[in-house]
């Protein structure tokens, strides 16, 4: 049995000895140890090699001295062998979206060990690595999030193609969505079976639809997938965008809710309840202020949790890619003295 670690913890609601804290893409461009690895492969060559993918999920551990590691893959990496070519240019691009019933009944649901065992061996790798140390979390996409990217195509400033299909052909994006669900859920478990400690669900687009639309659409399909997921683990779910929609989100059924940094996280609290742990939530551009800033802000965060249980710090968003190193350790080094450690 591995040791109890605070991040845990507090993902479950209990109280903790200071306030864990760890960064959305921490493993990334913003880091120099980062870039010298990036510049031997690709992007999708880098989430395919185990040992590479590995060394870049430690590496910020070791610089920033955070409480958690975040496998570093992509969420798009198990839609690649339902039957969608996957590029990044830089941004992800699937040369063949899903349009119409036939695209959907051609995607198929992977067998995780056979279609993605890198992902699987690089937790199996950091779970050895780690022990005792820290834990690791796995993370998937929500279905919603995986739908906007597999019928757009890439990213979209109206998701216009998404929308038309949700409000004009609901039964289509019902099949669809139901179909990702169901990858999904096979695709988190394989990774807590490997070894993954707590899971991270993003739905990064959740947030473009109206609150109604998210109850209607959304939120039945990410209800499910966390309802079909192996609890004996913390379940995150961060919706980007959520503020106007916090009580509808939080029944989704996770243990936390990442919350962004739009909304005050004791108002958030008020909202949620105590039942549910919360994450978050720095501005990223505050990691561009100076220190006594960046200082301030933490304290503001840690203040309006108010010494409640069940507080992850994080940012509201992933870390940005220009922010000097230096900043995001000396964050996480006030979270830690500000918060008792």
């Amino acid at each position: 049995m591995s040791q109890d670690y605070t991040f845990l913890k507090a993902c479950r609601g209990e109280q903790t000895d200071y306030t864990p804290v760890w960064l959305m893409r921490q493993a990334g461009r913003y880091l120099p140890q980062y870039m010298a690895v990036r510049k031997k492969v690709t992007f999708l060559e880098l989430c395919k090699t185990p040992e590479l993918a590995a060394e870049v999920t430690i590496q910020p551990i070791d610089y920033l001295d955070a409480d958690a590691a975040i496998l570093f893959s992509d969420i798009l990496t198990p839609v690649e062998p339902m039957g969608l070519k996957l590029d990044f240019v830089p941004g992800p691009v699937f040369e063949n979206p899903v349009r119409s019933e036939a695209d959907i009944d051609a995607l198929r649901i992977p067998v995780m060990e056979e279609d993605v065992p890198y992902v699987l061996e690089t937790i199996r790798i950091l779970r050895r690595e780690f022990e005792g140390r820290v834990p690791l979390i796995g993370f998937g996409g929500a279905p919603f999030t995986l739908a906007c990217y597999m019928v757009e195509g890439k990213g979209s400033k109206d998701f216009a193609q998404i929308k038309r299909m949700m409000y004009g052909a609901p039964e289509l994006f019902a099949k669809l969505m139901d179909k990702i669900t169901e990858m999904d859920r096979q695709y988190l478990n394989a990774q807590i079976a490997a070894g993954a400690q707590a899971i991270q669900i993003f739905d990064t687009w959740g947030g473009i639809v109206s609150p109604l639309d998210y109850q209607k659409y959304v939120l039945p399909y990410t209800r499910k997938l966390i309802d079909g997921l192996d609890r004996s683990v913390p379940i995150i779910h961060f919706v980007k965008g959520a503020g106007c929609m916090l009580d509808i989100v939080s029944q989704a059924g996770s243990d936390v809710m990442g919350l962004d940094w739009h909304v005050n996280l004791g108002k958030a609290r008020d909202i949620i309840g105590p039942k549910i742990a919360v994450q978050g939530n720095l501005d990223p551009t505050v990691l561009y202020a100076p220190k006594q800033h960046i200082e301030r802000e933490v304290k503001r965060i840690l203040d309006e949790n108010a010494g409640r249980p069940g507080h992850i710090f994080n940012l509201g968003h992933g870390i940005l890619p220009t922010v000097d190193p230096e900043h995001a350790r000396f964050m996480v080094e006030c979270v830690h003295r500000l918060s008792g450690k």
